[in-house]
C-alpha cells in the first residue's frame, strides 16, 4: 500500500508513489520474477525467458503499471460528488492483502515472514503516517489534474534530500540543487498557468466558474502540500524504523495494508456519510461497474507495480531505471490530458517540459553521485539515501 498508491513510493524514495502514486526507483522490490524457464516452472509459472529477460517488455510493463495506477486513482475519485475516499482506501488494502495472501500461497511471493504482533505493535505507528500520506494524496488528485499532480509530487523528493541531511547527515550535490530549482519552477509555472486558465477559461458565466475553479484549485494545492511534508515524514520515519524491524520488502507491504485497514475503516465510519442517499451519490448506477473494478484494480495495482519493478531491476542496470522512473513522469503527465481532459496551454505544457527535465537532471545527478562514492576510497561510512538504507537492511536480515 505504500505505493499502494502510485505516486512513486513504495518503500523507496520517491518517484513512485503507489497508492497515491507513482513512485521513484531506488529499492529493489522482491516479488519472484522468473530468471529462466526452470525457476518460472518452480514458481508454478510459465512464460517463456525471452519475454522475462527482455529489457524493453519490462520497462513498458513498469511504465504502464504505474500509469493505469494514476489514471484508475483519479477516475475513481473523480465523481462530482465523491466523498468516500477512507472507504476506498479500505478497500485498496482489503484487495492487496487478499492478493498478497493468494500470490504467497501459490508460491510467486516466498519470503513473506508470518505475522508477529511484537511487530505489528511496533509498525503501526509508520501505518498511521502511511495513513496521512495516502489520504492527502487521494484528497490531492481529487482536486487537481493529474499532470499538476505529478509535477507537485517532484517537490517531495527535495523534502526527502533535505530530511535526510538534517537527520542522517547525507548531502545534496551541486547538479542535485539544480534539478530542485527546476522542480520547484515547474511546480510555479504549473499552479500560474491552471490560475490563468480558471480566471480566463472563456466559459459564459466567467465570474461564477472562475471562483469556484479556484476554489478548487486552493484545496487542491493546500492537499498537495500536506501530502508532501506527510510523504517525507513517512519515508524518513520508515528509515528510521525498518532496519529494527528485519523487514523485507514484502512484510512492509504486507503489514503497512493490514495495519491500515482498521483505522480506515474507522475514519471511514466515522468521518464519512454512509447514509442511503450519500451511498447514491458516491456510486451512481450508470457508473458503479466501473467503480468496483476501478476498486479493485487499484488494490491490485500495487501488486503489479511491485513485479513490474522486481523485474525492471533485473534485466536492467540501475542506472536505466532511474532513467526510467524520470521518464516515465511525462507519459503520466500526459495521461491526464488524454483521458480526463486536463487543459492544454502554452503554460501546462512548459510545465510539464520542465518538470520532466528537472526528474532526468535529478536522475543523473544520484547516478553522478552514487559513481563518485563507488570511485573513491571510503575513509568513513558513506551516507546512504533513506530507500537505499532500508533496502541493504532488509536485504541483510
Amino acid at each position: 500500500m505504500d505505493d499502494k498508491k502510485n505516486e512513486d513510493y513504495t518503500i523507496k524514495m520517491p518517484e513512485q508513489d503507489l497508492r497515491a502514486f507513482n513512485a521513484p526507483p531506488s529499492s529493489q522490490v522482491p516479488f519472484t520474477v522468473p530468471r529462466s524457464p526452470r525457476s518460472a516452472n518452480k514458481a508454478g509459472l510459465s512464460v517463456p525467458s525471452n519475454i522475462t529477460n527482455n529489457p524493453s517488455l519490462a520497462i513498458l510493463a513498469y511504465c504502464l503499471a504505474s500509469i493505469s495506477m494514476t489514471v484508475t486513482n483519479k477516475f475513481c475519485v473523480s465523481g462530482p460528488n465523491w466523498n468516500l475516499n477512507f472507504f476506498y482506501l479500505a478497500v485498496q488494502s482489503v484487495v492487496c492483502i487478499i492478493a498478497i495472501l493468494l500470490c504467497k500461497q501459490a508460491g510467486m511471493i516466498t519470503n513473506l515472514a508470518a505475522f508477529d504482533s511484537k511487530k505489528a505493535k511496533n509498525w503501526f505507528p509508520i501505518s498511521l503516517l502511511l495513513v496521512g500520506m495516502i489520504y492527502t494524496s487521494i484528497k490531492a488528485l481529487q482536486f487537481l489534474s493529474v499532470p499538476v499532480y505529478t509535477i507537485f509530487k517532484n517537490l517531495t523528493i527535495i523534502v526527502i534530500a533535505y530530511g535526510e541531511v538534517l537527520w542522517f547527515g547525507g548531502s545534496v550535490t551541486p547538479s542535485a540543487l539544480f534539478s530542485f530549482g527546476l522542480m520547484v519552477l515547474s511546480s510555479v509555472v504549473a499552479a500560474w498557468a491552471d490560475i490563468q486558465h480558471a480566471l480566463y477559461g472563456g466559459t459564459e458565466n466567467q465570474s461564477v466558474d472562475a471562483a469556484a475553479a479556484l476554489s478548487t484549485l486552493n484545496a487542491g494545492y493546500a492537499w498537495m502540500g500536506m501530502n508532501v511534508f506527510c510523504t517525507a515524514t513517512y519515508i524518513l520515519s520508515m528509515r528510521k524504523v525498518i532496519k529494527k524491524m528485519n523487514f523485507k520488502d514484502w512484510d512492509t507491504m504486507f503489514y503497512n495494508n493490514l495495519l491500515t485497514i482498521p483505522v480506515l475503516f474507522v475514519c471511514s465510519f466515522c468521518f464519512e456519510d454512509w447514509s442511503h442517499s450519500n451511498l447514491l451519490k458516491n456510486f451512481p448506477v450508470e457508473a458503479r461497474k466501473s467503480l468496483v473494478v476501478g476498486f479493485i484494480y487499484s488494490g491490485l495495482g500495487t501488486i503489479f507495480i511491485s513485479y513490474c519493478s522486481a523485474w525492471c531491476i533485473r534485466v536492467t542496470s540501475s542506472t536505466t531505471y532511474s532513467m526510467v522512473g524520470a521518464l516515465n513522469k511525462l507519459p503520466i503527465a500526459v495521461s491526464g490530458l488524454v483521458f480526463f481532459a486536463a487543459p492544454v496551454t502554452f503554460g501546462s505544457v512548459s510545465a510539464i517540459i520542465i518538470g520532466f527535465i528537472s526528474g532526468l537532471v535529478y536522475a543523473w545527478a544520484k547516478v553522478q553521485q552514487n559513481n563518485q562514492s563507488k570511485a573513491t576510497l571510503p575513509t568513513h561510512q558513506p551516507v546512504m539515501s533513506a530507500s537505499s538504507q532500508s533496502s541493504r537492511d532488509a536485504s541483510r536480515s
